[in-house]
């Protein structure tokens, strides 16, 4: 629930403006998830964001610890069956909105990426490619990814045959292949044309998940 105040360190930060970004709108399997960040008056690690897709893995998740040591952080995410029920874009809006609203502070203003923004209670300002050179912004993308990234690598154990390890989820031939013979697994989304195409020349029957 979020409060009025916040530690004294993030007072005079840009008057509580929060970054809000989301990873996974394309995947045709595993949730959107969007995070939203309110970064301190100062920070060291500032030079060093980006948009989350122009780093390597691995200075994703170095960054992402730095970014939970010294900021605000939240998550907001949309499952895949409210994917399914709402549409991509409403799922994303709804992730983002649950991000933001899990802040322990009340935001003064959200900058999202893109071009379109949740409904909110505080005024909100979309930044088309935001991510490129918005630091907060850049900083939700991160953290977007990284927490993203981590529910796939999960979810490969969990439904071998797919390599979401590798692919996350997006239409990878391996991840293409493993949905023309194995069908579709719950973390799918059925409302996505390569998906409903599997499905119905799947043998359903035949998919058994692997317990973690």
């Amino acid at each position: 629930m979020q409060t009025a105040s916040c530690p004294k360190r993030f007072a005079k930060t840009n008057k509580l403006h929060a970054g809000v970004d989301e990873a996974g709108r394309g995947p045709l399997a595993g949730p959107v998830v969007a995070a939203a960040v309110i970064l301190p008056r100062r920070c060291g690690f500032l030079d060093d964001l980006n948009d989350s897709k122009a780093l390597t893995e691995a200075r994703r998740v170095e960054l992402a610890v730095e970014i939970r040591k010294r900021a605000l952080v939240a998550v907001g995410i949309a499952e895949p069956e409210e994917i399914d029920r709402l549409n991509i874009l409403h799922a994303t809006m709804a992730a983002m909105s649950r991000a933001v609203l899990s802040l322990p502070c009340v935001v003064e203003r959200c900058y999202v990426d893109g071009n379109r923004t949740p409904r909110l209670p505080c005024p909100t300002t979309a930044l088309v490619g935001g991510d490129s050179y918005d630091p907060a912004i850049m900083a939700a993308s991160i953290i977007a990814k990284t927490v993203r990234d981590a529910i796939m690598i999960r979810a490969g154990r969990r439904y071998p045959g797919y390599a979401f390890a590798r692919n996350k989820g997006y239409g990878a031939p391996a991840h293409q292949h493993g949905l023309r013979t194995l069908g579709p697994t719950p973390i799918h989304r059925y409302s996505f044309a390569p998906v409903r195409q599997a499905l119905e020349g799947a043998h359903r029957d035949l998919f058994e998940p692997v317990a973690e």
